[in-house]
């Protein structure tokens, strides 16, 4: 229910309400070289899957990269201009994924047919060593409506000529927390507004500044970007209509 203090707003911020899809990650108490779910699954962290005829992703080292999280994309709700199908993931180096060293994948449906790794001998334990997710996770999706965030870029409402962060100052502190509750972008998602603990990397880019996020990644538990971050895919909606993955990028920032 909106809050009472911006009701008379209701109708204007129709326009920015988002679709996306809740992601609720259960750790599983396995290490990942025994992985209970399928190669195929949609996870965090865990063992991937990735066609022998394409070659195995290493870092700027050298070493093999750890997949952090895989979206196979049959099994969420239908979301506007993402795939129906298809396996996408995120890879990042061991060792250095702090340093922008990541692979983003797309496997469309025909290539999920294609023979697969099943050894996966050459990672060790040494290869996880400081993976910013520490412990396999399965997933499960819901679909929902998200009223804006605060520090998306994209949710550029005038409260009265206000920004949402200007608004909110002038708030008591029960109003507050109301506030920061109807807008809050945090948590593990697909699509929707995005949450940061710095700020929206797309406001310093104007050729970033309509891209969409692809994917979510909070700190939780068992996931932590360096101080509490946040870690995102982020693509154009030109490419994403495209299925064109390889145009994506990773963005993490922390306190």
């Amino acid at each position: 229910m909106i809050p009472e203090i911006i009701k008379k707003f209701e109708q204007e911020l129709l326009i920015f309400k988002k679709t996306s899809i809740k992601i609720k990650a259960k750790p599983i108490k396995k290490d990942v070289f025994n992985d209970p779910l399928g190669l195929k699954q949609s996870k965090f962290l865990g063992l991937p899957f990735f066609p022998l005829s394409k070659p195995y992703p290493k870092d700027k080292e050298g070493k093999p990269m750890i997949m952090i999280s895989q979206i196979n994309f049959s099994e969420i709700p239908p979301i506007s201009n993402f795939p129906t199908s298809g396996i996408l993931q995120l890879f990042v180096s061991g060792n250095n994924w702090y340093d922008d060293d990541y692979k983003i994948f797309f496997h469309k449906p025909g290539e999920l047919e294609k023979e697969n790794i099943n050894d996966f001998s050459f990672l060790s334990e040494d290869t996880y060593a400081e993976s910013p997710v520490y412990r396999i996770h399965k997933l499960y999706f819901e679909k929902a409506i998200e009223n804006g965030g605060f520090e998306d870029s994209t949710f550029n409402f005038s409260f009265d000529g206000k920004s949402l962060w200007e608004f909110a100052e002038d708030l008591n502190e029960e109003e507050e927390l109301k506030i920061y509750e109807y807008f809050n972008a945090g948590g593990h998602k697909l699509g929707g507004y995005a949450d940061f603990t710095q700020s929206d990397p797309r406001d310093y880019e104007s050729s970033k500044k309509d891209d969409i996020q692809v994917l979510q990644i909070d700190s939780d538990d068992y996931i932590m970007f360096g101080d509490a971050g946040l870690g995102h895919i982020f693509i154009s909606n030109e490419y994403l209509k495209k299925k064109e993955f390889d145009k994506a990028y990773f963005y993490w920032d922390c306190c």
